[in-house]
């Protein structure tokens, strides 16, 4: 009986020539198993989860990137990153309750998985304002897509010039990463700003929309790049505010919200005029969209 043929080697039957054959790309309609390491309460409708891989790899994005996040049994919606892209681990997401998923995500408690599908879509354009002043206007729960930009600027503070983060929330009650803000205020290097719709209990602050704050300055108006996130018609007030500021069109920069269910700009659930939020944005350079952004419910 002749002797069964010599097995090969596990590395040589991965190569070719000497070179090794790369693994399959992954498919970006899998959704991956992360685990829920601490859930951070942040408002009283808002959470914070700090998720871990399961699979042990690293996971990495941009700042203004967003992922598909899938609550087992009930769906799966697109949310911003909120962590530092220069300190990926672990993965934060900024959850507000509105839906039916959301408020499954938000539920969640240590310990359990979900999926997470992503990254994906365009990401703050930070490079294109080195040398530049850098100007934040957020309102609500825009300020989550915001922090990862905010947190490279600052660990990048040499390559920009002045740095100025106006923010607004309808109560002091609803004003998003306290902390975070408190600690950017103690900073010599940035100017932070913080306005309520409506004072409370012993707010002592600001009263007045958030747009009003671009009026006080702070930012040279022809070397500042804006970046733009909230509520729609907070976006629309705050990009006229920053054009009557003498700030360009080219240099304000938006993140859309669309109700994006593939990701890949296949399904046409986020078409925005002749783009995909999901493929072309969700960041977008407001003189490239602001004839559809005029158009109301569009």
């Amino acid at each position: 009986m002749a002797p069964p043929p010599p097995q090969r080697s596990p590395v040589r039957a991965m190569t070719h020539q000497s070179k090794i054959i790369a693994p399959a790309p992954v498919d970006p309609m899998v959704p991956r198993l992360f685990r829920v390491q601490n859930v951070i309460p942040e408002l009283s409708d808002t959470q914070t989860l700090a998720l871990e891989p399961e699979d042990g790899a690293g996971f990495r994005f941009r700042a203004g990137q967003f992922n598909m996040l899938y609550a087992f049994g009930v769906g799966e919606v697109p949310i911003s990153i909120s962590s530092n892209p220069l300190e990926p681990r672990p993965l934060l997401h900024t959850i507000r309750a509105v839906g039916r998923v959301s408020r499954a995500l938000t539920a969640l408690r240590p310990g359990e998985t979900l999926g997470v599908r992503g990254p994906f879509g365009t990401s703050w354009p930070l490079e294109e304002a080195y040398g530049f002043d850098l100007l934040f206007l957020a309102g609500g729960v825009g300020l989550a897509p915001l922090r990862p930009a905010i947190l490279q600027a600052l660990a990048e503070r040499e390559k920009f010039g002045s740095i100025v983060i106006l923010y607004g929330a309808r109560t002091p009650e609803d004003i998003l990463f306290g902390e975070s803000l408190r600690a950017w205020r103690s900073r010599f290097d940035l100017s932070v700003q913080v306005t309520v719709d409506r004072a409370t209990g012993s707010w002592s602050g600001r009263v007045g929309v958030v747009t009003q704050l671009v009026k006080g300055g702070g930012f040279d108006r022809h070397q500042t790049h804006a970046f733009v996130c909230g509520p729609e018609v907070m976006m629309q007030y705050g990009i006229q505010a920053l054009q009557n500021a003498g700030v360009g069109p080219e240099r304000i920069h938006v993140t859309l919200e669309r109700n994006m269910k593939c990701a890949v700009g296949l399904c046409g659930h986020c078409q925005f005029g002749s783009a995909f939020v999901c493929r072309d944005g969700p960041v977008f350079r407001y003189d490239r969209i602001q004839t559809q952004f005029s158009i109301p419910e569009l």
